[in-house]
């Protein structure tokens, strides 16, 4: 995968794809990817959720109107959804699932939403992310995962993690087929009240 040293800015040139739905380690799959010299994009918020769902809308690739720059992407959901598309119009990219076990990640969504309704009461959150629906979050995790395995089972370029068993460089590193650094790996929110 080129990195910050060998720049590759063709549009349709291999990424990184975080497939895994938030709450998933992905800010520390994030801030691991720019360690390791990748320039990752970690969520973005609504203008990146606004220029995906315009390239979907004009039917172009689903990166057109994001920066060309970056070489990865996470905690994405508009791209995490769209893994096939992303693996045809991307060739030769990569794609790791970030999971954990599914209670925790349970309780970290309805703990990260939550905080979510205490700020929009404070007036200091305007996003939409303030439902708390256990059963819907519980489909959409085994549809998301069950999707990633039938579609990618058996392949090379397909990586599942869970840094939360295991937050260390090796799978990361040797499946991106780079130097795992001396730093310690990065994870981040291990507060158990992390949101």
């Amino acid at each position: 995968m080129p990195r910050l040293e060998d720049r590759d800015e063709r549009p349709n040139r291999p990424r990184i794809f975080g497939i895994g739905l938030n709450k998933t380690a992905t800010t520390s799959l994030d801030r691991a990817l720019s360690d390791l010299g990748f320039r990752s994009l970690h969520d973005g918020g609504d203008p990146v959720h606004k220029a995906v769902m315009r390239a979907v809308a004009e039917e172009v690739p689903l990166l057109s109107y994001l920066d060309q720059r970056f070489d990865a992407f996470s905690d994405i959901g508009m791209l995490a959804r769209r893994f096939r598309m992303l693996d045809r119009q991307y060739p030769g990219s990569r794609f790791l699932l970030t999971v954990r076990p599914i209670d925790a990640w349970l309780d970290s969504r309805r703990r990260h939403v939550e905080r979510n309704i205490e700020l929009q009461a404070a007036g200091k959150y305007d996003g939409t992310f303030v439902t708390v629906d256990i059963p819907k979050w519980t489909r959409e995790w085994h549809d998301q995962t069950e999707r990633v395995h039938a579609y990618f089972a058996g392949r090379a370029d397909f990586l599942e993690i869970d840094f939360t068993s295991d937050p260390s460089w090796g799978r990361l590193c040797a499946f991106l087929d780079v130097d795992e650094p001396a730093t310690p790996f990065p994870w981040v929110n291990r507060d158990a009240k992390a949101r």
